[in-house]
């Protein structure tokens, strides 16, 4: 079995949620720098209407995708550097577009196994 190199976290909150990327080990600067780029891409993509990524990585549209593109004038995405990596904040004050959030983070919990 290969060794953990980064590990995914994914929060729910109130107004929508938190996607985080960190190297596993506080020393692997390679690993921190390779996530803060692919959040950085990430929030970007998402901000544009594109979830293609989590389609390619999941082997399907993760549920909360569809409307999360149609609403995507409704959530904000802000992606901030961490020690270990990065995260990205998802933010709305739209009901609906929150229900697709957590829809999707569920979604990303339960793929990801990470017992968030």
């Amino acid at each position: 079995m290969a060794p953990v190199t980064s590990v995914h976290h994914f929060e729910i909150t109130g107004r929508g949620g938190v996607i985080r990327l960190e190297a596993a080990s506080v020393a692997d600067e390679e690993g921190r720098d390779r996530a803060r780029g692919h959040l950085e891409h990430v929030a970007e993509s998402f901000a544009a209407g594109d979830f293609s990524m989590p389609m390619f990585i999941h082997g399907q549209v993760p549920p909360g995708a569809a409307a999360m593109t149609r609403l995507r004038d409704a959530i904000r995405y802000r992606y901030e550097p961490t020690d270990r990596g990065g995260r990205i904040t998802i933010d709305t004050s739209n009901r609906e577009a929150r229900r697709a959030i957590h829809d999707f983070l569920r979604f990303q919990i339960r793929d990801h196994r990470t017992e968030d």
